[in-house]
């Protein structure tokens, strides 16, 4: 069964393999050209992974500080093992400052230069561990309102993109409803002209072109009416 001492060095071996594996992603990264919302992938995974790596650093100095309660353990290890985890965390604050610049410049290179990248090197500058820790939190709380705001763009584009769709929709549907009863009107009129037509032959003289006027009228007046009705 490992003793406290042995299971803390097995957590940092574990934590110190993950800040090796972070750090060939950054440099990965950084010897291939961007690709996009791939780069963006690339950088978000590397992000979380730093934030765990973060952590395991929490929970190991909890249980350094608790060891010496739980077996006998020499000042002299107690400082070596402080150190060690001051040397990761600060290895830890430097790929996270890395990876910060990296996204700027990405984002630079997707949307144009940036103004606030070189702001950003030179707030970081000459900060401490607890400093960098500070402020890579802010950077971070201000890519996640900068992604809120543009999800909230997002969602408002498309909720109006589907009111118009709907309104098209109804503008279709009556003009197809028009062209239907203009159809049928004209249906009608010719009837109407045809039955004209017969009993014009079989009436004559003025009596009945009168008869016809007045028909006419009526016909043009009821199509008119029609029309207007359905409008």
């Amino acid at each position: 069964m490992a003793t406290p001492s042995g299971s803390w060095m097995q957590e940092f071996n574990e934590a110190s393999k993950l800040g090796d594996e972070i750090n060939g992603m950054i440099n990965g990264k950084n010897s291939s050209p961007p690709s996009g919302s791939e780069t963006q992938r690339h950088l978000s995974a590397t992000r979380r992974k730093i934030t765990i790596l973060r952590t395991k650093l929490d929970i190991l100095q909890s249980l350094l500080t608790a060891l010496p309660s739980k077996q006998p353990i020499s000042g002299k290890e107690m400082n070596r093992r402080q150190d060690m985890l001051k040397n990761l965390s600060t290895k830890v604050n430097q790929m996270a400052t890395t990876l910060n610049m990296s996204s700027a410049a990405n984002r630079e290179n997707l949307f144009g230069p940036d103004k606030k990248t070189d702001d950003i090197v030179n707030r970081a500058s000459g900060l401490d561990n607890h400093g960098l820790v500070g402020f890579q939190r802010q950077i971070m709380k201000e890519q996640d309102e900068g992604l809120e705001k543009l999800e909230e763009t997002v969602t408002s584009t498309k909720h109006i993109a589907l009111a118009v769709n709907e309104e098209l929709t109804l503008h279709t549907k009556l003009l197809d409803d028009l062209d239907e009863h203009v159809d049928v009107t004209n249906s009608r009129l010719q009837t109407v002209q045809r039955k004209l037509a017969f009993l014009n032959k079989r009436t004559k003289g003025g009596c009945s072109c009168l008869i016809l006027l007045v028909i006419a009228i009526v016909i043009l007046i009821v199509v008119i009416w029609g029309l207007f009705k359905y409008l």
